[in-house]
This record gives structure tokens, C-alpha cells and sequence, in this order.
């Protein structure tokens, strides 16, 4: 098991360089109902469901660095050829780049909303993190938990249990500075009564947070592989052209 908080720090001097960062593509995706996406290069968890697992386990190979400004301008040009008023950062984990990712959201003009899809790993660290974002009026963040306690966590991403914990924290600091945020968690490897706890510990945070988004696998080829070969068990899942529409 390893600290993410150790790996985000290694990784962050493999794909953040003079305010640049790494980007392996810029595209239009139908989820939230249509948003203009920039997927980055770099995590700090190791997700055996990770659908971008080429791209995070070997970030020295992949992608190219942008500037702010590059990647806003991208951004806002998909967006507007494709008349949508949502943009995010996603693919991996966009944190890594603190200055990067602030600069990214000043240049994002008022009238569209940018949503923020995280692990919050580095938010719940560091309490300044969530007071910097919540400047950002506009800005929406997702907290992906991965999985439902500090067993599942670790299970899944690899990392030390006490990462779930940095995770919620990471709730808590986003409800501290009024930063608009809510949980999704992948439950695919949960039982009943782990997701029922889950909520109780939300609920203990705001209220709001116990109807929590609910992420599930998506069966992509070679997910199923790596799954098939360490050995884990899922208890729900969708083929990537049958996700339920709730969660697109």
C-alpha cells in the first residue's frame, strides 16, 4: 500500500512544468448533459476500475503540456462549437496542478459552469486548497469516493485506508468555505450495509451529502481483464453502450 499523498507529489514532477500540464486529449462528452472535456495525465490512486489505467500508471509516457491559457481556450472553443455551457477537467486526477487548475478557472469566462471531477486526495490535505476554490462562483466539484469505507478504498485503489478518511475530509473542507460540491461513490464492490453506513457518515458532513451520485462499473474489455486478473469481485456493472442514464 502506498500514501497518495507521497505518489501525487511524484507525480506532479512528471506532468506539472512551468504552470503547464499534461493533457492527453481534448473532446465533447454526453455526460452532464453535454460538456467540452480536458482529460489530464497524472493520479495519485490506482483504481482497479480505472477506465484511463494506460494513461495513469505511465504518465512520463503519455500526453503533451499545456498552458493555462491553452487549455481554457480549448475548452471554451469546444464548448461553443458544440453550444454547451459546461466544461471539467477529467481523465485523471486535476488537482495535481494547484496552480495550473487555478489559473485554468480564472480564465473561464462568468457565464458557463466548470465542473471539478476529483478524488479530493489533495483538498482534504489541505484545508487552503477548498478557501482558494471558493473564489470560483461558477465552479462545481464532484468528490469521487472510491468506494464506501477505508477497507474498499484501499482495496480498490491500492493506497493506505487513511486516504478514504482525506477523502471525506475533503467534503468537509468544500461545506466549510460554501464551495458548491457533492459526493458521487463508486459501489459496485459494496454491500447493502456499507453503503448504508456510508450515508450516516455523509449525512454527519451535510445532509445533502447522503443522497449521494452513485457510480458504477463500467465494463470496459480491459477493465474486465485487470479485474479477472487480480482476482476482484464486482457486484454491478453496465457494458459501456448500456450505462443507465442516470448516471450520463
Amino acid at each position: 500500500m502506498f500514501n497518495p499523498i507521497e505518489v501525487a507529489e511524484l507525480t506532479r514532477k512528471i506532468v506539472c512544468k512551468n504552470n503547464q500540464r499534461k493533457y492527453y486529449r481534448f473532446r465533447s462528452s454526453k455526460f452532464y448533459g453535454g460538456i467540452a472535456t480536458a482529460d489530464c495525465v497524472g493520479c495519485c490512486l490506482r483504481c482497479v476500475f480505472c477506465w484511463s489505467w494506460n494513461v495513469v500508471s505511465k504518465p512520463q509516457e503519455c500526453g503533451e503540456f499545456y498552458s493555462p491559457q491553452e487549455v481554457a481556450g480549448k475548452l471554451i472553443a469546444i464548448a461553443k462549437s458544440k453550444k454547451l455551457r459546461r466544461l471539467r477537467i477529467s481523465g485523471n486526477e486535476p488537482t495535481i496542478c494547484r496552480e495550473h487548475l487555478i489559473k485554468v478557472l480564472e480564465l473561464i469566462p462568468k457565464d458557463l459552469i466548470f465542473i471539478l471531477e476529483t478524488n479530493g486526495i489533495l483538498i482534504g490535505s489541505d484545508m487552503t486548497y477548498a478557501e482558494e476554490l471558493s473564489k470560483f462562483s461558477t465552479l462545481y466539484v464532484r468528490v469521487s469516493l472510491k468506494g464506501t469505507c477505508e477497507d474498499e478504498f484501499s482495496r480498490l485503489t491500492g493506497a493506505v485506508p487513511e486516504g478514504f478518511q482525506l477523502q471525506l475530509k475533503a467534503l468537509e473542507n468544500l461545506n466549510k468555505y460554501h464551495v458548491n460540491a457533492h459526493p458521487a461513490c463508486m459501489i459496485s464492490f459494496s454491500s447493502p450495509e456499507n453503503i448504508t453506513a456510508l450515508r450516516k457518515r455523509l449525512k454527519s458532513i451535510n445532509p445533502a451529502f447522503q443522497d449521494f451520485e452513485v457510480e458504477e462499473l463500467i465494463l470496459y474489455p480491459a477493465v474486465l481483464e485487470r479485474l479477472k486478473k487480480l482476482k476482484v469481485d464486482y457486484v454491478t456493472g453496465y457494458r459501456p453502450d448500456k450505462i443507465p442514464s442516470g448516471q450520463i
